[in-house]
């Protein structure tokens, strides 16, 4: 059996909603700065912002992300983008073959599709070959340089338009860098 319930009630009324909010601290309805200074925050935020993004997009060491640090992925960016690459022009043909394949004939489709087929094979190889030279040589002029992610990093970046890179590439097709 359960014990029986007492009916002591508290010993005080409760308090109505107005004694409530009362007691309790009330914020401020007044913002804590006012609207001038707050559009002048937002627009050095903004400035900032602006700042260290065309930083970012120059290669400014200080603005880079952790995975664009360093001497070892800032060679790998020059390489990259000193060279052509079959897989920079993959969306493009991509684009292409699509069109291609709209058109009713059954042959064009194939070829389109075996098109692709070798582009991404010559890309994936391409990538293979660009990351192994590129490890070889960060390793001889930065070998305290980590060469883990490097060809990956090094073939992503050559997957992109070149005008869609960020950072910005530093150096021209066919140019010498350091």
């Amino acid at each position: 059996m359960s014990e029986p319930q007492s009916n002591e009630g508290k010993g005080r009324p409760t308090p109505t909603r107005r004694e409530a909010e009362a007691k309790r601290p009330r914020r401020s309805l007044a913002p804590a700065v006012n609207k001038a200074d707050r559009k002048s925050l937002k627009a050095q935020q903004r400035k900032k912002r602006e700042e260290l993004r065309g930083a970012y997009m120059r290669g400014e060491e200080r603005a880079l992300p952790t995975r664009d640090k360093g001497p070892a992925r800032k060679f790998a960016r020059n390489y990259v983008d000193s060279r052509y690459s079959v897989a920079e022009f993959f969306m493009p043909l991509l684009m292409v073959v699509l069109l291609l394949s709209i058109i009713p004939s059954d042959g064009i489709k194939v070829l389109a599709t075996l098109f692709m087929y070798m582009v991404i094979l010559i890309s994936f190889i391409d990538g293979y070959l660009m990351g192994r030279k590129i490890k070889a040589n960060v390793a001889e002029k930065y070998p305290e340089e980590k060469l883990k992610g490097l060809a990956v990093y090094a073939w992503l970046r050559s997957t992109q338009i070149r005008r869609l890179r960020s950072p910005a590439p530093l150096v021209k097709r066919g140019e010498k860098f350091n």
